[in-house]
């Protein structure tokens, strides 16, 4: 059976009482709540049909945990429903349960079948396990003497060794070395190509975008929003550096997409262009050609430290490069009110063929998480088109040049 999920009004509440003895009149007399109800999570419902992959992120805090663990069972809500179709496999904390006086061998065959495989499955799956994980002699030692990373690698091998209907990965992947997450992220991606239904939580913006149709993001216990990876991750963005006194606001552009502002408004982008050579405002361009990134600011009130940045990402919302005046030494210092200025970033366009847009972000040192004045995603969207070099695929145009050696001997 195709796997799906199905969420309807989900919530969930602690009892909070205000001392023991209110927890021992209330056993003994139920009929009387001596407690406070503290809801971690209320109303929340979506569904993730077969083949789809769904995102989830927060900050921390806002009842991911507590959803994945009431959506895999391990904990009961205290309202709402859940219903899942097919075989599931979840990664929900790294080991799954393993003993750690176990060989990780032996843990391997307890966790197989926790997830619904027979002893025969995980006997004949072992190879696959024992290639997939490449931790080597270690596979016959006790768990205890392994690190995180090694934990991590061996519960998603046996998780994943055969094609569940449904995967459900929580932020474990964060752990470990970058080659074995390249490796995990291939092996979902190969998972999505053939069919499986995908739930992730992460704060990797990068995988959440990359692998995801449609995102949620959780606030407070509550679903704030869902829409497309690159709305929501904007929108999450803007949430990590919202202060007192900071506006976040979302708007619908003509192309349909949703463009996240936020900021404190001291400074503002008025106008922002990406010129060809001649000087001349273009929304198309070839690739390697030199261009000229023009943004205009204006000053609304004095501000002693401006950093001017931007980021150019591709058609998913991933950044592809970014900089700003912090990191190029070209400072802002002594900004009046009144005030205005022009930037131009000139550079040849080193980019493959496809879709772009440009960020732009006002603000104070090196990041917008200090003083945010106003940070644009979906300031300007560019195509960018191969009109005369030779054939080549991603989104960065390297140009290498090539030696062929022949007759080389062999060692």
């Amino acid at each position: 059976m195709n796997g799906s999920i199905q969420v309807s009004n989900l919530g969930k509440a602690y009892k909070r009482y205000p001392s023991h003895r209110a927890r021992l009149l209330e056993w003994l007399l139920p009929s009387t709540p001596r407690h406070q109800d503290i809801w971690v999570l209320r109303d929340i419902s979506f569904s993730v049909e077969p083949g789809q992959a769904l995102g989830i992120i927060g900050i921390n805090g806002a009842g991911k945990s507590t959803l994945l663990k009431l959506i895999t069972g391990t904990a009961a809500p205290t309202t709402g429903s859940v219903a899942m179709h097919g075989r599931v496999a979840a990664m929900l904390e790294l080991g799954m349960g393993f003993h750690p006086d176990f060989s990780g061998r032996q843990n391997a065959y307890m966790a197989g079948q926790l997830i619904g495989l027979s002893a025969d499955d995980v006997t004949r799956l072992m190879p696959d396990i024992e290639a997939f994980a490449e931790i080597g002699e270690y596979l016959d030692q006790p768990v205890r003497v392994y690190s995180s990373g090694m934990q991590m690698r061996l519960a998603f091998a046996v998780a994943t060794a055969r094609r569940p209907d449904v995967l459900i990965v929580d932020e474990a992947l964060s752990v470990g070395d970058a080659y074995f997450q390249h490796k995990s992220f291939e092996r979902i991606r190969a998972f999505r190509s053939e069919g499986t239904t995908l739930l992730i939580v992460s704060h990797d913006k990068g995988a959440i975008q990359s692998i995801c149709d449609r995102a949620i993001l959780l606030d407070k216990g509550r679903v704030s929003k869902e829409g497309t990876p690159e709305e929501i991750m904007d929108l999450y963005n803007a949430m990590l550096a919202e202060r007192e006194g900071v506006d976040v606001r979302q708007e619908t552009l003509d192309s349909g997409k949703v463009q996240t502002i936020s900021g404190t408004g001291e400074a503002t982008v008025q106008s922002i262009a990406l010129l060809k050579q001649d000087g001349t405002p273009a929304e198309v361009h070839g690739t390697g050609t030199d261009v000229d990134l023009c943004i205009e600011v204006a000053i609304h009130a004095d501000i002693p430290e401006l950093t001017l940045g931007f980021r150019i990402k591709d058609r998913l919302g991933q950044a592809v490069f970014g900089t700003n005046t912090f990191h190029k030494l070209a400072p802002l210092n002594g900004m009046r009110a009144g005030q205005r200025f022009r930037a131009h970033w000139r550079f040849p366009l080193l980019l493959g063929p496809g879709s772009y847009s440009v960020a732009t972000a006002l603000h104070s040192s090196d990041n917008h998480l200090g003083q945010n004045y106003e940070w644009r995603d979906l300031a300007l969207v560019f195509e960018v088109m191969n009109l005369q070099h030779s054939y080549f695929e991603g989104t960065a145009w390297l140009n290498p040049d090539i030696e062929i050696e022949h007759g080389v001997a062999q060692p």
